[in-house]
């Protein structure tokens, strides 16, 4: 029995023996306040002793005020580096029984759901993968064709931030669902999804925070609150869109399907699951994805000299007929400096910045030399370790692919094992990995090869919110001056786009 439930046994006793008491009910009130105090204040320091002798932020020990108010202002990646850089790694001292959304689920469920949905990712049950995402591109490169090619006499700016989040949502749908939703048809945010998803970030930092919040979210007193499948935009509609296409999959006569869906229905996800995992899949797939588009174009286009240099590698590989036209996934891999490119878009601004927890072992855990009891969650930021000049050199916080191409040997695999953490790994490594990597591989080349991009504002090129899922934009009236496309460059079409996609 611990201290905390000592404490609760005594006052058991004490209200047993309230009734014999001749005590007015303010007396009573102000004796129970008091007692539920003093519990509260042993529980914190508790816990604060728990882990007194891991270095950090004074007020991280008592509170959890401080991550709360870094989280809400959008600084969350950045302040757990900050943190970082004090006090060396493995500083973060957290509730010892926290209880997040990010937290582990139960492993025996999580791997026999694993193992259900991992040929639908793999691309092995849905040989049209890469087709599917040739197709998306190629409605990507034709939207900026028909709308947003600017010359001397007509200017047309455009936000290639959002329309990198179509494509990347038109794709996840397509490979998920068999049919894309349509947002680079439309060229609008269907059922608000941007938009919505901008608004609800914070609230989900806030409810990652303090899990008691998202517990109470989720209660019959406040379920009214949450979005409905029949609502009309939002989330709501999309889960309605989910569960209408999964409801179809479970029909009697319905038809085998090749695309992600079916293939989780036939290693054996049941109607609710596949529900839930249809939603996830699109929410995850695309966000995660749209945001290394965003970061690469960003800092290729302040970078004239690594945008000149992938530029001329695609050049030199398109007149040496080393790459096809749309590129082949294969075919990307063997691009140095494009990989290199890829790699350093995904460490200078990791998709998922903010902190992930691992659980101390109820036996706790030695870590960096000091003893970590059990229950303690271990908070790791993508954003802080991928800027450690340990790892990464003494300019690890500049946009520099050439530092892929001049490591070797095991400082090489250091620095690749490090940014691969952006997936995670082994069984809680990413699904979707394989199908953001042909993304990235195929949609750089395909847009640099017809297009010359130029920064409408150089002077505030973006405002960014790295709070934890999301690099986006604050505010509406800054969306559409993030990217512009003045140019297009004819002389880098082997042929018209149409004849090489069928779209």
């Amino acid at each position: 029995m611990d201290i905390v439930e000592a404490l609760a046994a005594r006052f058991a006793v004490l209200l047993a023996k309230i009734e014999e008491l001749n005590l007015s009910n303010a007396t009573v009130a102000a004796g129970i306040f008091g007692f539920l105090a003093a519990v509260c204040g042993v529980r914190v320091t508790y816990r604060w002793y728990r882990l007194s002798h891991v270095p950090g932020p004074a007020l991280a020990g008592w509170s959890k005020y401080w991550i709360v108010r870094e989280s809400m202002r959008g600084r969350q990646p950045i302040a757990i580096k900050e943190v970082t850089d004090k006090y060396g790694y493995d500083a973060m001292r957290m509730d010892p029984a926290r209880d997040n959304v990010f937290s582990m689920r139960d492993e025996v469920s999580h791997t026999k759901l694993r193992a259900k949905m991992a040929a639908g990712y793999s691309g092995k049950e849905n040989l049209s993968m890469e087709g599917t995402i040739d197709t998306q591109i190629a409605k990507l490169v034709q939207l900026i064709e028909t709308k947003y090619l600017s010359t001397a006499h007509d200017y047309r700016p455009m936000d290639l931030g959002v329309k990198g989040q179509y494509f990347t949502l038109d794709v996840i749908s397509d490979l998920a669902f068999g049919h894309a939703f349509g947002f680079m048809d439309k060229d609008d945010d269907v059922f608000d999804y941007l938009k919505i998803t901008k608004s609800f970030i914070p609230i989900m930092l806030l409810l990652a925070d303090i899990p008691a919040l998202a517990r109470l979210l989720h209660s019959r007193l406040m379920r009214g609150l949450l979005p409905k499948e029949s609502d009309k935009l939002g989330f709501g509609a999309f889960i309605g869109v989910t569960n209408r296409v999964v409801a179809e999959r479970f029909k009697p006569d319905a038809p085998q399907q090749h695309d992600m869906l079916g293939s989780f229905i036939r290693h054996g996800l049941n109607k609710e699951e596949a529900s839930g995992e249809a939603l996830l899949q699109v929410v995850a797939g695309s966000d995660t994805s749209a945001t290394p588009i965003r970061a690469v174009m960003l800092n290729l286009l302040t970078n004239p000299s690594a945008y000149k240099r992938l530029r001329d590698e695609i050049d030199s590989a398109i007149a040496t007929g080393k790459i096809s036209s749309p590129i082949k996934n294969v075919e990307a891999r063997e691009l140095p400096y494009l990989q290199a490119v890829i790699k350093e878009g995904l460490r200078i601004l990791p998709p998922a910045g903010g902190a992930f927890y691992k659980t101390v072992p109820p036996e706790g855990d030695v870590i960096d030399g000091k003893f970590i009891p059990g229950g303690t969650q271990i908070g790791s930021s993508p954003f802080g370790i991928h800027h450690s000049k340990a790892t990464f050199g003494e300019d690890a916080d500049i946009f520099r692919p050439e530092r892929w191409l001049e490591a070797e040997g095991e400082r090489l695999a250091l620095m690749t094992n490090t940014v691969d953490m952006v997936f995670h790994s082994g069984k809680y490594q990413c699904l979707g990995k394989s199908v953001a990597l042909m993304e990235f591989n195929k949609i750089f080349v395909e847009l640099l090869r017809r297009f010359d991009f130029q920064l409408a504002n150089a002077q505030k090129p973006a405002e960014i919110t790295n709070a934890l899922h999301e690099i986006g934009c604050e505010g509406e009236e800054k969306f559409d001056r993030l990217f512009n496309t003045p140019y297009p460059l004819t002389s880098r079409r082997a042929s018209s786009y149409e004849t090489m996609y069928d779209v």
